[in-house]
């Protein structure tokens, strides 16, 4: 049970732990590092405790030029939601992740669903505005009607991939 994070320029081990919320010594102890601060870009890095996301049947890719999020199911796409994304200066990340939690009614302006995503501060949620949805308006999350994150969240276990890309 673990998913492989392929190290980003910039990224320490500190940063990735971080990211996933996993204690920083169960990544180094998981990957046998003898000296955590020499990791590279490029590098793989195990990080315990998700399922592998090869082994779930559903995965996200959300467009952010289409402000779309799609659902697949081994491989096809079985629903598309109309999402917000990052404004100027708030971009959304694009990459690779995985949904590492979930957090009903999380109050504000998060609606009724949370969530994470791999990426710290970063998460797929509802509004209390569900006239923001289909524009660049949120401060990099991806925002969805809430009735639409919560079926998500009913469908999707944790460790889902989640692709955002243009």
């Amino acid at each position: 049970m673990h998913v492989r994070h392929i190290v980003k320029p910039g990224e320490t081990l500190s940063s990735i732990s971080g990211d996933y919320r996993v204690p920083l010594l169960s990544i180094i102890q998981a990957n046998s590092l003898s000296n955590p601060n020499l990791i590279y870009p490029g590098q793989l890095i195990t990080i315990p405790g998700y399922p592998d996301p090869s082994t779930l049947p559903y995965t996200i890719y959300v467009s952010l030029k289409n402000r779309t999020l799609s659902l697949l199911k081994n491989g096809s796409v079985i629903k598309v939601y109309p999402v917000g994304v990052g404004r100027m200066l708030h971009e959304t990340p694009s990459g690779n992740f995985i949904i590492i939690n979930k957090a009903p009614n999380p109050g504000g302006p998060f609606g009724t669903m949370w969530m994470s995503i791999s990426k710290i501060h970063y998460g797929i949620h509802g509004t209390n505005d569900p006239s923001s949805i289909g524009k660049y308006v949120s401060r990099g999350c991806i925002r969805m009607q809430n009735s639409d994150v919560e079926e998500l969240a009913m469908t999707i276990p944790i460790g889902t991939s989640v692709t955002i890309g243009q």
